[in-house]
């Protein structure tokens, strides 16, 4: 019987993508130059500056945000990549999450309170970010590739569409589960909606929406890697390279590279989540 009858589906991907790219690339190219100016920023910023520097902003970033045991740990996890010969690949790593972080949540965020106030725009976004979680993460490569070309710049675009959908959701269920009475005593106080978004629904979400902010970021880690695969720079070439050519060493340590930033960020935000907590606790 599936011999005979079949859908051809992928021949209608196909054909679809074939008349997006056709009709339409020449948009998406545009769309690259909000990404590449940020990325570009911040990496000609982070290879400029001396790595002394660097590390001496890493330490009083983590210790602000965190407490000076995480900078410490930080600062200790970056000079031992930088010891093992992977600084710049280190920093282009760096600035490729910093990067796709900034659009998750410039856009992640906004987007996960709208669907908290509206229902039906929740109904309806549901299913996608279903989709977007669900979907391998090579199956981003595609697409990207064919709309965007090959690099670091589509790397990042593949690795924002990855790491979205965990700020949104956890966006969208902290404002949720903001206690209704709390939203009622603020309108019987007479809080705008924009009022009772900042001082009231933000503050009491902020744990959940600094959760969902951690996953973002562990997501956005491990596409950046993957992005090797289309030509994007960083450790994660170091990775694929030492695969590539059986050289187990190279491999190794890009792999301790990408583990070690992944612990640095885990750790810092994970104190921020703590921090905003106990903010919230104190303020019942």
């Amino acid at each position: 019987m599936f011999d005979r009858y079949r859908i051809p589906l992928d021949e209608w991907i196909r054909m679809f993508v074939d008349w997006l790219v056709g009709n339409y690339r020449p948009v998406f190219q545009n769309l690259k130059w909000p990404v590449e100016y940020v990325l570009d920023s911040i990496s000609e910023l982070l290879l400029w500056l001396p790595p002394s520097v660097v590390l001496l902003a890493l330490f009083g970033i983590a210790w602000a945000v965190a407490n000076w045991r995480i900078g410490l740990f930080s600062v200790a996890a970056f000079a031992f990549v930088g010891f093992i010969g992977l600084w710049d690949e280190l920093m282009v790593t760096f600035a490729m999450v910093l990067s796709a972080v900034t659009f998750c949540v410039v856009v992640g965020i906004p987007m996960g309170i709208f669907a908290a106030h509206n229902d039906w725009f929740y109904r309806i976004l549901r299913p996608v970010l279903d989709a977007f979680q669900t979907t391998p993460a090579f199956v981003y490569l595609v697409p990207v590739v064919m709309l965007f070309s090959i690099g670091t710049v589509p790397g990042v675009i593949a690795t924002i569409i990855f790491a979205l959908p965990p700020i949104v959701r956890l966006t969208n269920l902290g404002i949720r589960q903001v206690p209704e009475d709390v939203v009622e005593a603020g309108h019987a106080f007479g809080c705008t909606p924009m009022q009772l978004l900042w001082k009231i629904e933000i503050p009491l979400a902020l744990p959940t929406i600094m959760a969902g902010l951690n996953q973002t970021i562990m997501l956005a880690l491990s596409m950046v890697v993957i992005a090797a695969l289309i030509g994007a720079q960083g450790l994660g070439v170091v990775v694929f390279s030492g695969l590539n050519r059986l050289r187990v060493g190279d491999a190794a340590i890009g792999g301790i590279g990408i583990v070690l930033l992944a612990m640095v960020l885990d750790r810092i935000t994970q104190e921020m989540s703590r921090r905003a907590e106990a903010q919230r606790t104190r303020s019942w």
